[in-house]
C-alpha cells in the first residue's frame, strides 16, 4: 500500500517554507501524472502510480503505466431505483469538487419559505433525492495528499483549498497567509491576532482568578461557535481539551474546509432555528469570538440553546464588541445580554480586555424563582433522552431537578474507562461496558496491523456508528481526532460519549454529512448499513457508499463490518466506486468471528472535459 508523505519538520517557522518547498517538488511530480482522458465517447480514468512519493521509481513514473478505468465524466442525478452503470459510477465535472449536498447554495437560494432573518438558509437543507447528484466528487486538479499532523496545524497545501478570500480579509488578524504553494496558519483570530496561546492563557486566568489555567478550571470539552479556521481549538490541544468546532458555510469562504485540512475537528453547522446536533449538559465551555451570532435577539433563544448544552458550572466566553465598545448600538446590545443572562441566573465572573465570561448555575433555586416571577420560561418537557436532531429551538431552559442525575465527572483520561450513570440509564452494566472496552482495544490493535500504514498518516477519523465510543477510546493514545457519529434512529448513546470526554454528533445516514469532500483519512462503519436498509426507507447501500466516497480522502481507508449479504454487495460494487477491497476475519463481540472489509479509495487526480 502506498505511504503518505510528510514534511520532516513537525514545527516550522515561515523561513523554513523554502526548504519545505524544495522537498515538495519531487513529491508533487509523482502525483501529477493522473488524469481523466480518452475519446469524447468514452472518457477513462487513470490512477497515478502507487510507488512511494520521493522514491527513486516515483520520479520516472509514466501515465502509460497507470491502470485504466471506464468511469465517465457526467453530471448524474440519483434515480429511483438507484442504478450504477456497468462502466462504474460516473464522475462529477470538476466544478463540483467542493460539493456539499445539504449546503448547496444554488439549490437553497431558490427556496422561498425560509426565515433568512434567522439564517435558516445556512442550516442543513437536503434536496429531494431526485435532485441530488449521484456521481463521484472529484478532487481539484492539483490535489496532493495532505501534509501530516502536527505540521498540518500550521501548513497545508494551497492547491487542496485554493481560496484566497480568507487570507485577503483576515490576513491582518493572522487567520491564514499565503506562503508560495502553502497556506500558513500563524494561530491568530479576530480577537487574538497575536496568537491563540496568549488568549487561552488569559481565559485561564479569568476563570480561576489568576490561580490556574482552563484545565484546572475543569474544562475538558469546548464548543467553539463560529470557529473560523479553528486555531482556537488547535491551541487548546496541549491542555488536553477537546473542542467541537463549527461554523456555517457562508461568506467566510471555506473556513471549515481549512480546519479539517489542518487536521482539526470541525463540521459545518449554524445556530439558527434548530437545536445543534449535540446532547444537553455536554460542554464545560462554549466559546464565541466574533462568532457573528445575534445572542440578544428573539428573547435570547440562542443563549437558551447554549444553556441546554452547558454542564452545570459551565462557562460561556464572549469576545465581541458589545463586551467592550461604547459606541454605536453596542451598549444597548450589552444591556440586553445582561438582562437575558441575569434571567437565566448566569453569573458574570470576569470582564477583561475584550472578553466577558459567565457561569451557568448548578443550584436551580434562582431559576425556579425567576420562573415563578414570570421572568423565565421553564421547559415543560425535561427530555434528555431523545436525540437533538432537527428539533426546533425552544425559548425555555431545562432544570436539573434530580441532583442524583448530575454526576461529578473525572478529568481526562480517567473519563475514558469510567462507568457513568448515562450508561446505567440505557441499560449497560459495568461488566458489559468493561467487556466492550476490552473488545475495542483488541480490534484497534488488529486494525493497525491490517491497515499497514504509519500511524501518523491517519489524522481525521470518523466512527459512523459509534455506540459507546469504544473505538474512539481505544485510539486515545494515537495522533488522531475522532468524530463519533450516533445515528438518531439508534439507541441514544451520544451522552455517554461526551461523558467519556469524547466528541461527536447525531446524524441520519440517509442524508449527507455536513462536511466538505475529502475530510477524513479513515471511516469506520460498524453494523451501520444493515440498520438503514432494515428501516424500509428510501435509503440504499449505494447512497451510503457514495457519501463515504465523498467525505474520504484519496488513498483514505474505510473499515466496514456488517452482515455477509451486505458485505458481498459492497465487494461487488467497490470497483465501480474505484475502491480496492481486502477481506479479513476478525473476532466479534460474541467471541466468534466475522468478515471485515478494508476498502481503500483510489487516488485519481484530474478531470479532463472531453
Amino acid at each position: 500500500m502506498g505511504r503518505w508523505w510528510s514534511p520532516a519538520s513537525a514545527v516550522m517557522e515561515p523561513r523554513s517554507v523554502q526548504v519545505l518547498l524544495v522537498g515538495v517538488a519531487l513529491v508533487a511530480a509523482s502525483f501529477y501524472a493522473g488524469t481523466l482522458f480518452g475519446s469524447s465517447a468514452s472518457p477513462a480514468l487513470v490512477l497515478p502510480p502507487l510507488s512511494r512519493p520521493g522514491s527513486p521509481d516515483s520520479s520516472r513514473s509514466k501515465v502509460a503505466d497507470a491502470p485504466m478505468f471506464t468511469n465517465r465524466v457526467s453530471l448524474t442525478y440519483r434515480t429511483e431505483p438507484v442504478r450504477v452503470p456497468d462502466h462504474g459510477v460516473n464522475v462529477c465535472p470538476l466544478e463540483y469538487n467542493e460539493y456539499v449536498p445539504c449546503h448547496d447554495v444554488a439549490y437553497i437560494s431558490r427556496l422561498k419559505n425560509l426565515d433568512r432573518s434567522r439564517h435558516e438558509d445556512l442550516e442543513s437543507i437536503c434536496p429531494p433525492r431526485e435532485k441530488r447528484l449521484f456521481c463521484l466528487v472529484p478532487p481539484p486538479n492539483d490535489y496532493k495528499i495532505p501534509i501530516r499532523w502536527p505540521t498540518s496545524r500550521d501548513y497545508v497545501w494551497r492547491s487542496n483549498v485554493n481560496h484566497s478570500h480568507l487570507a485577503e480579509v483576515k490576513g491582518g488578524q493572522n487567520w491564514v497567509h499565503e506562503k508560495g504553494k502553502l497556506w500558513w496558519f500563524p494561530g491568530g483570530g479576530t480577537h487574538f491576532k497575536h496568537g491563540a496561546s496568549e488568549y487561552i492563557e488569559r481565559m485561564g486566568n479569568m476563570t480561576t482568578n489568576n490561580t490556574g489555567d482552563l484545565r484546572s478550571a475543569g474544562v475538558v470539552q469546548v464548543l467553539d461557535v463560529g470557529c473560523g479556521v479553528a486555531s482556537f481549538s488547535a491551541y487548546l490541544l496541549p491542555l488536553d481539551i477537546q473542542t467541537m468546532s463549527f461554523a456555517p458555510k457562508d461568506g467566510h469562504e471555506n473556513q471549515i474546509q481549512f480546519a479539517v485540512e489542518r487536521g482539526i475537528g470541525a463540521m459545518i453547522s449554524v445556530l439558527a432555528t434548530k437545536q445543534l446536533p449535540y446532547p444537553g449538559n455536554s460542554f464545560e465551555m462554549v466559546h464565541c469570538s466574533r462568532c457573528r451570532v445575534d445572542w440578544h435577539e428573539n428573547d435570547g433563544i440562542l443563549l437558551k440553546e447554549i444553556d441546554r448544552l452547558l454542564r452545570p458550572n459551565g462557562y460561556f466566553v464572549y469576545s465581541a464588541p458589545p463586551a467592550y465598545r461604547k459606541d454605536k448600538d453596542f451598549p444597548v446590545i450589552w444591556e440586553k445580554l445582561i438582562n437575558i443572562t441575569t434571567s437565566m441566573c448566569w453569573k458574570l465572573i470576569a470582564k477583561r480586555v475584550q472578553t466577558a465570561i459567565w457561569v451557568k448555575p448548578e443550584d436551580e433555586s434562582c431559576r425556579q424563582k425567576n420562573a415563578d416571577m414570570k421572568l423565565l420560561n421553564i421547559c415543560e418537557s425535561n427530555d434528555n433522552v431523545s436525540p437533538s436532531w432537527k428539533i426546533p429551538l425552544m425559548n425555555c431552559v431545562r432544570l436539573n431537578k434530580d441532583k442524583s442525575e448530575i454526576q461529578k465527572l473525572h478529568s481526562r483520561p480517567d473519563r475514558l474507562s469510567f462507568y457513568f450513570k448515562s450508561l446505567e440509564m440505557i441499560g449497560v452494566t459495568p461488566a458489559s461496558f468493561e467487556k466492550n472496552n476490552e473488545f475495542w482495544k483488541k480490534q484497534v490493535h488488529k486494525y493497525w496491523s491490517l491497515l499497514d500504514v504509519e500511524k501518523n498518516s491517519v489524522r481525521n477519523v470518523m466512527d459512523m456508528n459509534a455506540n459507546y465510543g469504544g473505538f474512539a477510546a481505544a485510539l486515545s493514545n494515537d495522533p488522531v481526532w475522532i468524530m463519533n457519529v450516533v445515528p438518531y434512529t439508534m439507541s441514544n448513546t451520544l451522552p455517554v460519549i461526551y461523558d467519556r470526554g469524547l466528541l461527536g454528533s447525531y446524524h441520519d445516514w440517509c442524508e449527507p454529512f455536513s462536511t466538505y469532500p475529502r475530510s477524513y483519512d479513515l471511516l469506520h462503519a460498524f453494523h451501520l448499513i444493515t440498520h438503514y436498509e432494515s428501516r424500509n426507507e428510501d435509503c440504499s447501500l449505494e447512497d451510503i457508499m457514495l457519501e463515504m466516497d465523498r467525505i474520504i480522502r484519496p488513498q483514505g481507508l474505510i473499515i466496514i463490518r456488517d452482515d455477509k449479504n451486505t458485505l458481498s454487495r459492497i465487494i461487488d460494487l467497490a470497483p465501480k466506486f474505484l475502491w480496492d477491497v481486502s477481506t479479513h476475519m476478525l473476532e466479534n463481540e460474541e467471541n466468534g468471528t466475522e468478515l471485515v472489509l478494508i476498502c481503500r479509495k483510489k487516488f485519481w487526480l484530474r478531470v479532463l472535459h472531453c
